[in-house]
């Protein structure tokens, strides 16, 4: 049994690496649907601003609030503005938003996918002599590799203010104070890593969702099945990336 699991996993892990390879060849080739791929990008990062907004504000109002006790026993509680911002810019911000969208955006694709497939609108597609990967995969996964960076950058935003806000509730921290410690505190070498591993996580997003949904099967039991399993492998996945970007950095020396 056991290792009928790994061969599955293996075999899958080909599936999904085919599949990637196939999206880098799709993508070169002219023909890109430009409508579908704003459509998209409405879809996933327009949609999506009300979710993050509420999570990041909660997540900032939260860990500020929590860290306050600890720096205060150390009497370093004019540190909280400087360490909330560098935990939720550098780590919580980014990676909590990739988690929200693997399991909002990447569920949806799965699903959306899946539908097509078991009601054989991909193979209608196929047959009418339009390449249902070109137009489905390929718009798709550009947009989350697009959209999800840009709301990482509104998340940062967000929490940060309800940090401002955490910190004002059981002590009073001025405006230019808060804003002028969190820019003094934040560097270079703190913000571009943590961007530009927002765009793996959105591109590992869209592959698994789409490649989920492409080859989704079992009828209607398996759309349920395929948005399940794209929340569960993009989140993994995300974790995954977040472990690797973390090793590279420290070893570029940008941590």
């Amino acid at each position: 049994m056991l290792t009928q699991d790994i061969r599955n996993l293996f075999n899958e892990t080909g599936e999904i690496t085919r599949f990637t390879g196939r999206f880098f060849i799709e993508v070169f080739k002219p023909g890109l649907e430009f409508s579908e791929l704003l459509r998209q990008c409405f879809f996933i990062g327009y949609k999506s601003l009300g979710l993050v907004a509420i999570t990041a504000f909660i997540m900032g109002l939260v860990i500020t609030i929590q860290s306050r006790p600890t720096l205060v026993e150390f009497g370093a509680e004019s540190w909280l503005p400087k360490m909330v911002s560098v935990s939720l810019v550098r780590e919580i911000a980014p990676v909590i938003t990739a988690l929200i969208c693997a399991g909002k955006i990447g569920s949806g694709i799965g699903a959306e996918l899946g539908s097509m497939k078991v009601t054989e609108q991909i193979d209608a597609m196929e047959v009418s002599g339009t390449n249902p990967y070109k137009y489905l995969v390929v718009t798709r996964v550009i947009a989350t590799t697009i959209m999800i960076p840009l709301l990482a950058i509104f998340a940062n935003a967000v929490s940060l203010y309800g940090a401002y806000l955490g910190a004002n509730i059981q002590g009073v921290v001025s405006w230019d104070l808060f804003w002028t410690q969190v820019f003094e505190t934040l560097e270079y070498s703190d913000v571009f890593p943590a961007l530009i591993k927002t765009f793996f996580f959105g591109f590992i997003i869209g592959i698994i969702g789409c490649f989920k949904g492409f080859n989704s099967e079992k009828g209607t039991e398996g759309v349920g099945q395929s948005a399940n399993s794209a929340v569960v492998i993009a989140s993994l996945l995300v974790f995954i990336i977040d472990l690797l970007a973390v090793q590279i950095t420290d070893v570029l020396g940008l941590t």
